[in-house]
Formats: structure tokens, C-alpha cells, sequence
């Protein structure tokens, strides 16, 4: 079996155990482990520099057969994700200790999210995609003393993310809502605002965010190209007389990078 050939069977087997997994959720942690373990193995398998190597070998009709089918399994990875983070603030909110490797991944990110545009304690911090474990908003506010609010269209997500706030977070100035951009009270005043990898219309946001957002706004783009598009939404161009690209973080380690980018007006 050649590379290419393995990779698709890989990645087929990788979408049929998370639609499996998707499906089994049922507001218990009952499905977690296995769920967690799963994530962990395709975290390594995005990270491997092996599989970056075949995937960086492929001719360019053989990426676009697989096109369907990694669009496929980052959608399906997503739904994952989204609820492991729901079992993580399930397990915290009946007193059980739980890490992962896609976790600590996550987590070890977060003082390189904004380059050399720091976060300070007055700073205002907007988090796209915060999730049912809000870690970034949590580690932001403890560390620096920001302002952080956070949202998500998930109601069980904010549910969750408030409790979790709650019990690890009492005291910081921390706000989860459901709520869109365009109706947020604090998107004019964000110093940064942060998008998750995981969110499928992120670059649509950061469009509508424009007219919305001060001049002085820093955001921090998640995202992963190549064989790290198997696990979040890429990178997309943009309309440079609006929003200009100013610096990339790669982290080859990590599941996925980042794009900082500033208002062309302030770019200059």
C-alpha cells in the first residue's frame, strides 16, 4: 500500500470512531475516556512529522481527492472536541481531576497567542469559540488580570464554560455569553480578541468584526493549513485594505498556529 493510499485509510478510520463517538454523547461522561483517547491519538497523528512529510509530498490531484474527505473529518473532529470539552467540565463539576495531551497542547499556547501585542491587566480580551472548558479565558484573566468575555453559539457550552468559571475562576473578570458579535456591549472596546481553530466561519466574523471593532484591535487567528487542516479551518486570504496579516506564530508541535492580524489602517 502506497502513502497516500494509507493516509486516506487512516483518516477514514479516524471519521468513522468520531462519528461513532459523536453519536454516543449523552450529557453523562459515560463515553469519555474513550472519546479522550481517541483525540490524543489524532493529535499526535497531526503532529507527526511523518505523516506532515506525506502529506507535503502529495501531487496536487491526490489533495483534491481527499479534499471531501478531510473536510469530512475536521468537521467531525470538531464535534469532538467540542464535546470533550463537556466531558472535562462535566468530570471538574463531580470533583474528578482530568488532563489530556490535547489539553496540555492547548493550554501550553497561551503565552505566545499575541506575539509581542501582550496582554496586560488592561487589556479587554474577546474569545470566539470559548467552549465548555474555557481554558484560554481562565489562564488570560488569572495570569494578567484582564477583562476576558467570552462566546459561543452552544447554550450547554456557555452553561458548562459559567460553571466551570465559577468553581476554578471566582473573582476574575470573566463573562461568557451566547451572543453574536454585532450585539456584544465590549467588541468596540477589545484590545484582542482570539478566534478558536475550531470555528468554521472565523474569517467571515473577522470580516463583519471590521466596522465593529477600534482601530488599535489586535486578533489572534487559530488556524491550521496543510496536515494541519485536518484539525482546524485554514488559513484564508483577506481583503488587505481591511485587515493586514502582521505576523504567523508556527508551532510545529502544536496542532495548530497562528495568525496575528491588525486593522490596514494600523498596520501601516
Amino acid at each position: 500500500m502506497n502513502r497516500p493510499e494509507q493516509l486516506h485509510q487512516h483518516l477514514t478510520a479516524f471519521l468513522e470512531r468520531f462519528t461513532h463517538l459523536a453519536d454516543r454523547y449523552d450529557g453523562t461522561i459515560q463515553h469519555s475516556s474513550e472519546l479522550e483517547r481517541i483525540i490524543d491519538e489524532y493529535s499526535t497523528f497531526i503532529t507527526d512529522e511523518r505523516n506532515k512529510e506525506v502529506w507535503e509530498q502529495l501531487e496536487q490531484p491526490i489533495v483534491n481527492q481527499l479534499n471531501q474527505l478531510v473536510e469530512s473529518v475536521r468537521k467531525s473532529s470538531a464535534i469532538c472536541v467540542a464535546i470533550m470539552e463537556k466531558y472535562r467540565a462535566l468530570k471538574l463539576l463531580k470533583g474528578i481531576a482530568d488532563k489530556t495531551d490535547y489539553f496540555q497542547n492547548i493550554e501550553s499556547c497561551i503565552e505566545e497567542e499575541f506575539g509581542s501585542f501582550q496582554v496586560t491587566v488592561d487589556s479587554k480580551v474577546l474569545m470566539v469559540g470559548s467552549g465548555s472548558f474555557p481554558m484560554t479565558p481562565l489562564l488570560i484573566a488569572k495570569r494578567t488580570g484582564a477583562e476576558v468575555v467570552g462566546i459561543d453559539i452552544d447554550e450547554e457550552a456557555i452553561k458548562l464554560g459559567r460553571s466551570v468559571v465559577e468553581r476554578l475562576g471566582s473573582g476574575l473578570s470573566i463573562r461568557l455569553e451566547k451572543e453574536f458579535v454585532e450585539r456584544l456591549d465590549m467588541t468596540k472596546d477589545a484590545t484582542h480578541i482570539i478566534f478558536s481553530s475550531t470555528v468554521a466561519n472565523k474569517y467571515d466574523l473577522l470580516e463583519q468584526l471590521h466596522p465593529l471593532t477600534n482601530d488599535q484591535v489586535i486578533v489572534a487567528m487559530r488556524y491550521g493549513n496543510q496536515m494541519k487542516s485536518l484539525f482546524n479551518y485554514p488559513m484564508r486570504e483577506v481583503d488587505e485594505r481591511k485587515w493586514r496579516l502582521i505576523e504567523t506564530i508556527l508551532r510545529p508541535d502544536h496542532v495548530f498556529d497562528i495568525a496575528l492580524y491588525k486593522k490596514a489602517s494600523a498596520a501601516c
